[in-house]
């Protein structure tokens, strides 16, 4: 694990201070090294939610791992930690030296190809708090990640994530903005998606 290191050099700024990003948190080779042990340690599976009272199957491979005992709730669905794989672990304590933060989760997603997606929402369940701060590691193919202001069925804008960039949702945003991943039928190649977060008892 010491072929990769974060870069943490001052990110851009977004949506009135409310997202920041790092284009290159991590080099190019680290960031292909880093997906590669990713794409083989975690058990990924691909499951179902429920969506006004129908049960669809995910269009993407998942896994959530984290502290003992953390669950979380999202589209009627519970899901219990697996505990962190070595890399994952590893991964959580570096962004929480970087932050500050005590993130305790992380909601792995791989994207297979470009008609994997993901939906409109915003992370705001009872979970995450009151005003969650959400870090988002993209590794592998270059995917869009969509952003319309909360009650708005209109794109506000679109921001092309890197292989080893990471997004920094600040407090506030889960309120006022929903962010999606759409379908890309030019893309090809897989892409993983690492969101870590604070999980809190109910």
């Amino acid at each position: 694990m010491s072929a990769w290191r974060f870069r943490p050099e001052p990110p851009e700024s977004l949506l009135d201070g409310l997202l920041h990003y790092y284009p290159a948190l991590l080099e190019p080779q680290q960031a292909a090294l880093l997906y590669q042990l990713l794409l083989q340690e975690i058990p990924w599976q691909q499951g179902r939610v429920v969506i006004y009272g129908r049960e669809h199957i995910i269009p993407r491979l998942q896994a959530w791992h984290g502290d003992p005992g953390i669950c979380y709730t999202y589209s009627g669905k519970t899901l219990h930690a697996d505990p962190w794989t070595p890399t994952l672990q590893i991964i959580c304590q570096q962004l929480n030296q970087l932050t500050g933060l005590q993130l305790n989760a992380v909601l792995c997603n791989l994207y297979r190809d470009g008609q994997d997606c993901m939906g409109w929402h915003a992370d705001d369940e009872r979970e995450l708090g009151e005003n969650p701060r959400i870090l988002s590691l993209s590794l592998g193919a270059e995917r869009d990640f969509a952003l319309r202001r909360k009650g708005s069925s209109r794109q506000s804008g679109l921001l092309p994530l890197a292989s080893g960039s990471l997004l920094d949702m600040q407090p506030g945003m889960q309120h006022q903005w929903q962010h999606s991943l759409p379908k890309r039928a030019r893309v090809l190649q897989p892409r993983i998606n690492l969101t870590f977060r604070t999980i809190y008892p109910l």
